[in-house]
């Protein structure tokens, strides 16, 4: 096999794509990790980062050789690899919805690190079981409830958070933004065919230190205290057992399960995307892969889960087949053992590439209504509900902790100004209550409400378990309740994590459950 085979002129521009695509995402582990977790710079760059380079290593030369077995085997020469890396929508939701969480309440940033590995652990297990059910999950669960949740998250927490931080610094932000939109959204094609992203990485490194050096305030490189170094991988099975059987790191499987299940999904989806492009890979070993790139970045460390990306049709038009996915590897790599993430953010503002997290937002938002039929848009709305609710909280938490103040001490003198509590419990489980109310209206649009009640069901089930809606308010913010809560209650002296909404679940599935056998009694009714 020559190298010819392996590398063509596509490969290059491809690898410009997803290379910035990934180091984005190791910008934010090691910008975020620090500032919303709380862990140290040391564990970030000799641990987290090697073990995140080695998962994205392991996927992209497997995707690699998966696109050159399947050229040989058809004798083609345009077959494209399936793109891989760092799932965006996960890290966003481990940092915010688990680790920053973990932290909060017990202000041990290893802890919260410890439960970011079994997130990312258990994530993993969930893509490797769904290898073999993952077609059976996506034939059951609503396509509008899969991605009205994924939007949710999409809009909120990467979007709208990353937008207020571009029209903050518009002057270095806003014309490389302007950039990416005009690449991905017109694409067009710059000229010597270089990729949108490495355009406004260029205009976004001149505009910043062109200001910089003329005096204007406009950025400040961040003070890191990593160096260049070589941090090798080192495996850390000790810190992930530690915590994998802790009751605390399974008071997040509200958020762990469904993260797993959009990425089996999600990953499905990207091969029917590959597939309708003309690249037929195996579903088994795509996804199996998929999940190992996950249960090896927990093993060494890292707490983010891998994924194949969506947009394969958009690097086969570049002209990239298998190179690119080789060289993505090779290169993250290198610059994660060697620590050059960090001194990397010296030189480039992150703020001239957050108009890509801007764009994977919007296009997540739009295709979670161009992708289902036109009549299940209502149930994509309302999906969209209870991530809006996690992230209002999560500007009510911020503002009252930069107030000097907390949730606890303030909630009581709200009142019917802003439904607080209504906001936390809506919160509480936000993924799994997007795809109950989606996946409930979607069949009661179909009347098919025998359907619709048993996702009321398994809201009254997950409702009384504590997996959504149930919550203690504390002077350490809001906290997960899972199982039964001890209190004296009717049960032995323990009651329902969330009684409340577990019994109006049950209550709505049983009318539902009646309206299916009126429904049909109706229809059958001879005419008089």
């Amino acid at each position: 096999m020559t190298l010819s085979k392996w590398f063509v002129r596509g490969d290059l521009d491809g690898f410009f794509a997803l290379f910035i695509d990934n180091l984005l995402q190791l910008m934010l582990i090691a910008l975020l990790c620090p500032a919303v977790c709380g862990l140290p710079e040391k564990l970030v760059t000799g641990t987290i980062l090697p073990g995140a380079a080695l998962s994205i290593l392991f996927g992209n030369l497997f995707y690699a050789w998966q696109a050159r077995r399947l050229a040989r085997s058809t004798g083609r020469d345009d077959v494209t690899a399936l793109p891989y890396g760092i799932n965006t929508v996960s890290l966003f939701a481990f940092v915010f919805l688990i680790m920053a969480p973990v932290y909060a309440e017990t202000k041990s940033a290893v802890f919260a690190w410890q439960v970011g590995l079994v997130a990312c652990f258990a994530s993993g297990i969930m893509e490797i079981v769904g290898a073999f059910i993952g077609d059976w999950l996506r034939a059951h669960t609503p396509r509008a409830a899969l991605l009205s949740a994924l939007a949710g998250i999409a809009i909120t927490f990467i979007a709208m958070g990353f937008i207020f931080q571009i029209f903050a610094a518009p002057a270095i932000a806003f014309i490389p933004m302007s950039i990416i939109l005009v690449g991905y959204a017109a694409r067009i094609k710059w000229p010597y065919r270089l990729p949108a992203g490495f355009i406004a990485v260029l205009i976004g490194i001149a505009l910043a230190w062109g200001f910089k050096l003329a005096g204007f305030d406009y950025w400040h490189p961040p003070k890191l205290n990593s160096e260049f170094g070589f941090y090798p991988p080192r495996p850390v099975p000790g810190d992930l057992w530690e915590l994998l059987f802790d009751p605390l790191s399974w008071r997040y499987l509200a958020v762990i399960i469904p993260m797993g299940l959009f990425n089996v999904i999600g990953s499905l989806q990207n091969l029917e995307s590959a597939e309708a492009a003309g690249d037929v890979y195996s579903t088994k070993s795509s996804l199996l892969v998929n999940g190992f790139g996950s249960v090896i970045a927990a093993f060494f460390g890292s707490a983010f889960a891998t994924t194949i990306y969506i947009g394969h049709p958009g690097w086969k038009v570049m002209g990239a087949r298998a190179g690119y996915s080789i060289l993505n590897g090779v290169v993250i790599t290198l610059l994660c053992l060697c620590g050059g993430i960090t001194v990397v953010m010296q030189v480039l503002p992150i703020e001239a590439t957050l108009g890509i997290l801007l764009w994977i937002g919007v296009i997540i938002m739009a295709q979670a209504f161009q992708e289902v039929p036109k009549e299940h848009a209502a149930g994509v709305a309302l999906g969209l509900v209870p991530p809006l609710a996690g992230w209002a909280l999560l500007l009510v938490e911020t503002t009252l902790r930069a107030a000097g103040t907390s949730l606890y001490a303030v909630a009581p003198k709200f009142g019917d100004n802003l439904y607080i509590y209504g906001i936390i419990a809506l919160n509480q489980g936000f993924l799994l209550t997007s795809m109950i109310l989606s996946a409930t209206l979607v069949f009661l649009i179909e009347k098919k409400f025998k359907l619709a009640a048993g996702w009321m069901m398994v809201g009254s089930v997950l409702s009384a378990t504590g997996f959504i809606h149930a919550y203690n308010l504390t002077p350490l913010g809001v906290q997960n309740v899972i199982g039964l809560r001890h209190d004296g209650g009717a049960l032995g002296g323990y009651s329902l994590a969330a009684t409340d909404f577990t019994i109006v679940y049950a209550v709505v599935a049983a009318l539902l459950y009646w309206l299916h056998f009126y429904t049909r009694k109706q229809a059958v009714k001879p005419a008089v």
